[in-house]
């Protein structure tokens, strides 16, 4: 399936979050805080949330932002991360033994943009 197939199979309900903001505050009181509320509010009916860049290692490394996660897959989030960054940031073992999916985004973002998808970046 290519990228932009996947693109078109997103429900205009699904949100996509880009996480690339490795702040605690951010992260925990925005990030892990809407994606939560979003999902058990009913705001979306999906909510995706990308780990990109520093935030991989930010995830891996902090366990109170773990625990937030945690709680947002419980409410149905899912986490997915960047394959390039993984493996330039060599987080991809790391992230995959904690469950996340990691996978190509570049192109997925740039066609979730040009298709007018809900993204917001953080």
């Amino acid at each position: 399936m290519t990228a932009f197939e996947q693109i078109e199979e997103v429900a205009d309900r699904h949100l996509h979050i880009l996480w690339t903001n490795a702040d605690p505050d951010t992260s925990e009181h925005m990030v892990m805080m809407y994606a939560t509320n979003g999902m058990l509010r009913g705001w979306w009916d999906q909510i995706t949330v990308i780990i990109w860049g520093a935030t991989q290692k930010y995830v891996i490394n902090d366990e109170a932002i773990r625990a937030r996660m945690d709680i947002a897959k419980k409410a149905g989030v899912t986490f997915s991360a960047c394959i390039g960054c993984a493996v330039n940031l060599g987080t991809k073992d790391a992230l995959e033994e904690m469950g996340i999916e990691v996978t190509p985004w570049g192109e997925r973002i740039a066609l979730l943009q040009q298709e007018g998808k809900h993204l917001l970046s953080i």
